[in-house]
This record gives C-alpha cells, sequence and structure tokens, in this order.
C-alpha cells in the first residue's frame, strides 16, 4: 500500500531516506502538516492518517483535515491524554474541541501511553485517539457556509464559561436576550441549561431554529 510520510525535521527526513530506501511504495514529503492538502496528495482517493503530532498543533491538525474537500476516513493520533478525554467527552462536559471533532466522526482512546514510555519523559501522559469518520453530520449540513455558521452558534454559546445559556448566546450573538429565549423555547432546550449540556443534536436544532428566526428578521 501507498504510504505517504510528511516530516518537517532535517534530521528526521534524513533517518527517514535511509531507513524506508528500500520500500518503493513510501513517499516522503518535506512539509509542514498544517499547510498539505490533502487533495494535492491523495486526489479523491480515500486515506488513513497516523500521526505522532506535536502537542501544540494537535487541534489545527484535526481542523485541517476534518474540513477539507477530502477528509481521511480515517485518524489515530497520540495526543495528550488530557486532550484525548476532552476530545471524547459526553454531553454534560461538552467542549467546542469535543464538538468540532465529533460533528465528523467518532472518537474513542484506544490506549493509554504514560509518560515513562518516552526517554526524556514529558510532563504529561498521552493517549492513542482513533476517529472514525462518519457523514452523519456532514450531511446534514453539506456546505462550508453552513458549517461555520453551525459552529458560530456553537462558539457563541461557550463564549461565557458556566454561564447559563440564554446568557452566553445573547452575548456571542449579540441579538437581544427575549429573542434568544424564544429561540431556545422554539428548539426545546431550557435556557437556563449550560453549553456543555447540550448534545450535536440539540445543537443543530437550535441553529436550525437561529437561522429561521435570523431570516424573519431581514
Amino acid at each position: 500500500r501507498r504510504v505517504v510520510a510528511v516530516e518537517l525535521e532535517r534530521d528526521v527526513l534524513a533517518f527517514l531516506a535511509k531507513t524506508t530506501s528500500h520500500y518503493p511504495n513510501v513517499e516522503i514529503v518535506e512539509r509542514n502538516l498544517l499547510y498539505l492538502d490533502p487533495t494535492e496528495v491523495f486526489g479523491a482517493d480515500a486515506y488513513k492518517l497516523v500521526a505522532n503530532l506535536p502537542y501544540y498543533i494537535t487541534a489545527p491538525t484535526f481542523r485541517h483535515f476534518l474540513e477539507s474537500a477530502n477528509p481521511p476516513r480515517l485518524m489515530v493520533v497520540m495526543v495528550q491524554q488530557e486532550v484525548a478525554e476532552r476530545i471524547t467527552a459526553q454531553p454534560g462536559d461538552l467542549s467546542v474541541l469535543a464538538i468540532s471533532i465529533q460533528f465528523y466522526g467518532q472518537p474513542r482512546i484506544v490506549a493509554h501511553v504514560p509518560a515513562s514510555a518516552f526517554y526524556p519523559a514529558p510532563k504529561v501522559d498521552s493517549a492513542i485517539l482513533r476517529v472514525d469518520i462518519s457523514p452523519r453530520y456532514t450531511e446534514m449540513l453539506p456546505t462550508k457556509a453552513e458549517r461555520d455558521s453551525f459552529f458560530r452558534v456553537v462558539q457563541a454559546g461557550f463564549s461565557e464559561k458556566r454561564k447559563q445559556l440564554h446568557n452566553s448566546l445573547t452575548h456571542g450573538l449579540h441579538y437581544k436576550n427575549e429573542v434568544v429565549r424564544s429561540w431556545l423555547a422554539e428548539a426545546g432546550i431550557d435556557a437556563s441549561r449550560r453549553a456543555e449540556t447540550l448534545s450535536i443534536d440539540d445543537w443543530l436544532r437550535l441553529w436550525r431554529v437561529i437561522e429561521a428566526g435570523k431570516k424573519t428578521m431581514l
């Protein structure tokens, strides 16, 4: 099978070139992963992404590939354990990060990797996170404009931590509180709830109500 190795560090590139030279199916690409266009490398072909990332680019990497024109069908990535737990959270503990990944697929932790597994040992434990990509929600919002609009609502809901939903949405969307309350009521969502308790289905229902409500104001 075709294997594309993406690396930026010169020392590692030299090591890869030496150790993979007898594997004709391996291609080495010298590139920052965040600037790699999957369609440039794979066209419309299906692919899987397996990575041991610098932890500071975990969220940008997920966003870059999941939002691309040709997202991977599977992602297996080593991340900080705390981040893996946030990504796999359920309603009650959800975050913008969790929703932004669960919108595109089902994440689960497949292994825990203690800090002692590395040398020198980092200050945090790690986890291997698997994300099986699913079209469930992307088919509901097929265009980039719709998804951008949806995530603006989600981000507005999380804009004020520990605030009730009607307050955070009023602040984040810049609409009057009574208007926001009416939207929440129409969506069947208690205005006193907090953003982390809403499921993706709740957010989608609310987003549709808000989109329809905004049109009546024009």
